[in-house]
């Protein structure tokens, strides 16, 4: 049975995790919310692609996507027989060392056009619908991290109002040596979550192989049991530290019980350690839960020698990966979609991308302080980050030039366009692309206003803009105004004719005053 497709993006953690971090194809499959043999398959087909780790750099999704599934013939559809569960079952409970994968190969013996080995098992196991053996966790050295937050909350008083406000603890354990980090932040948020992931790393000095948090929104955006969604902030922090990330499953708290007995170690000794404490700012709070986690990890075991501290040292340093040159940079991820006027919009204000991108979807990858815009994994445009509302940021060279494929949307399309709805209207529109710096500024704005006629018909849309153009208020948010009162209906006041200066012999003119001035120096 063909394997199902899967995006870009998932292909190419697919890859870093095998060719760049060594990791097992069960925990590539966790981590990417994918099955094992789709694994396989993206493998094998990357191998037959001649491809390696890194990906070359001109490389892009769509180039990417070509060389692992080559356009074939479609396959005519084949129905597929159910294999006989009830005897397949009654062998399996019957032989002790008997597997799903020696009846599948009987199976298929008999059909050789049947179910492929995944399907199968998962078939089977939904007829059988029965619960999961229990299974003791192993956890190897300097593997995994696991990650979650205290129910319980730390209160910070407000020095100068006494408002109470409670901060959220977060809580890493590493699998091995129960290495414990801690920290107070003001929430769960996608800047706290990833933040405190930064500190913990910076904790512990060095990087584990793979990070195991629980299904809250910060880090998964789509809950299930098999393929979950890693939230592609959260994902692009597991790619700056090599890291994977493998989601505990929904309703299975053994999946993370190291986080869940470090959350309660955490509450017992260091919380409670601090219950009779006040604290005034989140930094004082996060300086006594230091003290205490010190004396936390060098605590002496009871059943065991040593303490989290030496046995971290010994078992999970010496296999941690180091630590990248510079920490993660929190940033966030949008789609949007880029305007005739070759700009896209991100929180208010407007970026310019290359022209021939007009009406494409991008990805808007953005930071404190810089914007990029990536079309099919290549970034085609960056920005500084501008927090002025309305405004505009534009580079030269993204602007079209005469006789581009994109030169029919130029200013004299749009006031002629506006001129089949009347001479006021195209004032309208003249009016507005004169005051911008590039005429293609105003081309929203004048869309905007053209769009009305649509909405409120081309007569009353003309008559808006002529009280508009007497009221000197030539915009989209004064003209939809007029229309949504009815002002348009409304008629215009008599025009005033300019008074003249009157000639007298006692009035001063400017030149007076300029032979004063002369004067006086």
């Amino acid at each position: 049975m063909p394997q199902a497709r899967v995006t870009m993006r998932k292909i190419r953690d697919i890859l870093r995790l095998a060719w760049s971090c060594n990791q097992s194809r069960q925990t590539i499959a966790t981590s990417c919310g994918i099955g094992k043999t789709t694994v396989t398959d993206t493998l094998y087909r990357a191998s037959a692609a001649n491809l390696s780790w890194p990906l070359p750099f001109a490389l892009d999704d769509e180039g990417l996507e070509t060389l692992l599934y080559p356009i074939r013939p479609n396959s005519s559809p084949r129905k597929l027989t159910l294999p006989d569960w009830h005897a397949l079952n009654s062998e399996f409970v019957t032989h002790k060392n008997l597997t799903l994968m020696l009846l599948w190969q009987e199976y298929k013996e008999v059909d050789p056009s049947g179910y492929q080995y995944s399907q199968f098992c998962e078939l089977f196991r939904k007829w059988k619908k029965k619960l999961d053996l229990s299974m003791r966790q192993e956890h190897r050295a300097g593997e995994k991290l696991f990650v979650d937050y205290c129910g319980q909350t730390v209160p910070i008083v407000d020095a100068s109002t006494g408002e109470i406000r409670d901060a959220q603890v977060f809580v890493a354990v590493m699998g091995a040596s129960n290495y414990t980090y801690a920290e107070a932040t003001w929430s769960q948020s996608l800047p706290d979550w990833t933040g405190s992931h930064v500190r913990s790393f910076s904790f512990l000095g060095c990087l584990p192989k793979c990070v195991v948090p629980d299904n809250l929104l910060s880090a998964v955006t789509k809950t299930c049991r098999y393929e979950p969604d890693i939230n592609p902030t959260y994902a692009a922090l597991a790619a700056h530290y090599g890291v994977a990330v493998i989601p505990a499953r929904v309703r299975r708290p053994k999946d993370k019980s190291k986080a869940e007995v470090g959350v309660q170690i955490v509450q017992r000794f260091i919380l409670a350690g601090l219950r009779k404490r006040t604290f005034f700012t989140l930094a004082e709070a996060n300086a006594a839960i230091r003290e205490r986690l010190i004396l936390l990890n060098n605590r002496p075991f009871r059943k065991l020698p040593g303490t989290r501290t030496s046995r971290f040292e010994e078992l999970d340093r010496p296999a941690m990966l180091p630590l990248p040159e510079t920490d993660y940079q929190y940033s966030q991820f949008k789609k949007v979609r880029v305007h005739i006027d070759y700009h896209i919009e991100l929180e208010g204000h407007f970026y310019s991308v290359p022209h021939r991108l007009v009406r494409e979807q991008l990805d808007a990858r953005y930071t404190a302080a810089t914007v990029e815009c990536l079309y099919k994994g290549n970034r085609v445009a960056s920005h500084p980050k501008s927090a002025v509302q309305g405004g505009f940021t534009t580079t030269p060279e993204h602007m079209p030039t005469s006789h581009r494929e994109h030169a029919e949307w130029t200013p004299e399309r749009i006031v002629s366009w506006a001129a089949g709805t009347g001479k006021a209207t195209a004032k309208v529109v003249e009016s507005i692309l004169s005051r911008k710096a590039y005429a293609e500024h105003g081309f929203r704005s004048c869309m905007g206003v053209i769009s009305l006629g649509k909405r409120f018909s081309k007569e009353r849309l003309e008559s808006a803009c002529e009280r508009a153009l007497y009221i000197k208020g030539v915009n989209y948010k004064s003209i939809k105004s007029i229309l949504e009162n009815k002002l348009d209906q409304k008629p215009l006041p008599p025009q005033q004719q300019e008074l003249l200066p009157v000639a007298h012999e006692n009035l001063r003119g400017t030149d007076y005053y300029d032979d004063e001035r002369k004067s006086v120096c």
